[in-house]
């Protein structure tokens, strides 16, 4: 499957739809609400609902990172040695 027909089919993107939905009602279902205190309550329930999205994308990038790590050695090694360079000619 090429990659412009993920684009074009929804369904072909998988779980993550679901989790993004899942994340923006709570924000949806805030901003019926009117007045100061309305507003108040939208802006937390936002920044909840940002915080837990990014959440997930951390932990699903370290995951990333991990498996590339993991199917990628020579890769990841070359990297910690270019790093632990990085560290070593750092000055405080």
């Amino acid at each position: 499957m090429a990659d412009g027909d993920l684009r074009d089919n929804p369904a072909a993107r998988g779980p993550r739809e679901g989790r993004d939905a899942e994340g923006m009602a709570g924000v949806a279902g805030a901003t019926g609400t009117t007045g100061a205190t309305g507003d108040a309550e939208d802006a937390q329930e936002s920044d909840a609902a940002r915080r837990r999205r990014r959440a997930q994308f951390l932990r699903e990038l370290h995951e990333a990172k991990q498996l590339r790590d993991r199917v990628q050695p020579r890769r990841a090694r070359a990297a910690r040695m270019r790093q632990q360079m990085r560290m070593r000619t750092f000055r405080w």
